[in-house]
């Protein structure tokens, strides 16, 4: 895949985790293979750095740094060697951003996670925010403030093989153990689930077997993986993650939730985009019909993580996890 075409084909997800559009196309007319795409990515995270020590007052250097997480997170979506450091210098940035932005958050970790928790301490409800195949804490800001602002807290999350972990763990497929050590670190009375890709896999599963969720949505989530049918690329990412072929094509085989479905207890939202069509991967529409309280969102015109039409999805799901951890009604 040349350049251009895996800028094109990240777009709508780099712009969905945050950057500025016309900066991303900057960055990425200047490459000439995807071998520079992580090298200018990072080089473009400094920058924001180096406008973070200058700025004219915390709030603006707090904003630089949440802007310089993102672009050090985007670098590590290409092959890259130096990713694991890009995962590391994300992480640091975003918890130096939240240190200067939000004194109240806290860095909460444990045996197999590393995460953020923010917003009010008596908030009503918590919500997990559980990343996926190749993202991390650091891509789903705009979904954490949506909802930060109805009120909940939020704790965002890498799990092993996962942003800032992603270079001393490996994928785990039960999942569920991860989340449960979270709900155990975080002392919540009452639990939201949002997973992303193939967080979506990793949430759906936690909802059918840990009984404290009392809500759970999913995005992109695959409801069954077929190894034969995968892109080369995504095995690829799967085998780092995984640690090795023989790893990933096991990890893979405990994809499938439809045993697992009919046990989600919780209100479950499962968002799929309707251009969002990868070889081996079934969408989520299965894990809605089985689920005893899904619901089932397709956006025809939504790619994978629909960051080409957040206004279709991000407010009804953050409403429905709001609703059902809160009972606060929701106005049609």
């Amino acid at each position: 895949m040349s350049a251009v075409e895996f800028a094109a084909a990240q777009w709508t997800r780099a712009t969905g985790a945050g950057v500025d559009p016309h900066e991303y196309r900057r960055v990425t007319d200047g490459l000439t293979s995807v071998a520079d795409w992580g090298p200018a990515f990072l080089r473009t995270g400094h920058g924001y750095l180096r406008r973070a020590e200058g700025a004219g007052s915390p709030r603006s250097a707090g904003e630089y740094l949440l802007t310089a997480a993102r672009w050090f997170h985007l670098a590590t979506l290409a092959p890259y060697p130096e990713a694991h450091r890009a995962a590391a210098e994300a992480d640091h940035a975003l918890s130096r951003a939240l240190t200067v932005l939000e004194p109240g958050a806290r860095r909460v970790s444990g045996e197999g996670f590393t995460g953020w928790l923010r917003g009010p301490s008596n908030a009503p409800g918590t919500v997990v925010v559980v990343p996926g195949l190749d993202s991390a804490k650091e891509e789903f800001l705009d979904l954490v403030s949506a909802l930060l602002a109805r009120g909940l807290a939020v704790f965002t999350m890498d799990g092993p093989g996962q942003g800032a972990l992603a270079a001393t763990a490996t994928f785990v497929p039960d999942y569920e153990r991860i989340v449960g050590r979270v709900i155990d670190a975080l002392g919540a009375a009452r639990i939201g689930l949002v997973g992303m890709s193939l967080g979506g896999y990793f949430a759906a599963r936690t909802a059918a077997l840990e009984p404290r969720v009392a809500a759970v949505a999913t995005v992109s989530g695959p409801f069954r993986l077929d190894w034969e049918e995968l892109p080369l690329p995504v095995r690829d990412i799967m085998a780092q993650r995984a640690g090795g072929d023989d790893a990933a094509r096991e990890f893979v085989r405990h994809v499938d939730l439809a045993a697992l479905a009919p046990r989600i207890a919780a209100p479950l939202l499962v968002v799929d985009g309707g251009q969002d069509v990868i070889p081996g991967v079934t969408n989520g529409e299965s894990l809605a019909r089985l689920a005893p309280h899904g619901t089932y969102l397709s956006v025809p015109h939504g790619d994978h993580l629909l960051g080409n039409a957040r206004p279709d999805w991000l407010s009804h799901l953050s409403d429905h996890i709001t609703h059902n951890l809160t009972g606060t009604p929701v106005a049609r």
